[in-house]
C-alpha cells in the first residue's frame, strides 16, 4: 500500500490534470508512480518535465533504459525495475540484455561503459575521478553525451527514492533484484 495517496487522474484538476492527461495519453495508463508524484504539482511537473527533455536528447532511448534499470537494481527500486525493464523491451533491447544492464553489463563496449559510468556516480554519490570521465570520451561519448548520461542518473535517483519511500505498488510485469556484479 502506498504512503502517500495515489491521485485519480479522474479527480484532478488544473495543472495536475493536464499533466496526468499527458502521462496516460503517452503510456495508454496512468502509471501508479506519476499518481503518487501527483500530490505535488511543482514534483509532477519536474518528473514529467525531465522525461519529456531526456527523450530529446543525444542518448538513445534503449540506452536510457539500460541506465535506468542498472540505477534502479542498484537502489533496489523494484517500481522502476519493473517499468524500464518493459520500456527497455519496447525500445528494442532483448530481455538478455536487460538483464545484463540491471548488473552494468553489456556486450556493447560503449554502452558498458555508460553503465559503470552510471554504477560508479550511484555508488560514489557523484565523486568519480578523471579517469571516469576518460573511459567514456575514450568508448566515443562526446561532453554533451557525459552531461546526459549524468541527468538520466539524476532522474532515476529521483524515481527510485520516489517510489522506495512511498511504497508506490507496482503495475509492470514484475522483475527480480540481481546481486551487484
Amino acid at each position: 500500500m502506498s504512503r502517500v495517496n495515489l491521485i485519480d487522474p479522474a479527480a484532478a484538476t488544473g495543472s495536475v490534470k493536464s499533466t496526468l492527461d499527458q502521462i496516460t495519453k503517452a503510456f495508454g495508463a496512468t502509471p501508479n508512480m506519476f499518481k503518487a508524484v501527483a500530490n505535488s504539482k511543482a514534483a509532477l511537473a519536474s518528473m514529467w518535465g525531465s522525461f519529456g527533455a531526456l527523450s530529446g536528447g543525444t542518448i538513445s532511448a534503449q540506452l536510457g533504459e539500460k541506465i535506468a534499470v542498472a540505477v534502479a537494481n542498484r537502489n533496489s527500486c523494484d517500481y522502476c525495475l519493473a517499468a524500464h525493464t518493459a520500456l527497455g523491451q519496447k525500445a528494442g533491447a532483448s530481455a538478455g540484455e536487460m538483464q545484463a544492464a540491471q548488473i552494468g553489463q553489456s556486450d556493447d563496449p560503449k554502452t558498458a561503459a555508460a553503465l559503470k559510468f552510471s554504477l560508479a556516480i550511484v555508488e560514489n554519490r557523484a565523486s568519480i575521478a578523471d579517469g571516469d570521465i576518460a573511459a567514456l570520451r575514450q568508448a566515443g561519448f562526446a561532453d554533451e553525451q557525459i552531461v546526459e548520461i549524468l541527468a538520466h542518473v539524476a532522474l532515476n535517483l529521483f524515481t527510485n527514492y520516489v517510489n522506495v519511500a512511498f511504497a508506490v505498488p507496482v503495475d509492470f510485469p514484475a522483475v527480480a533484484l540481481r546481486p551487484a556484479a
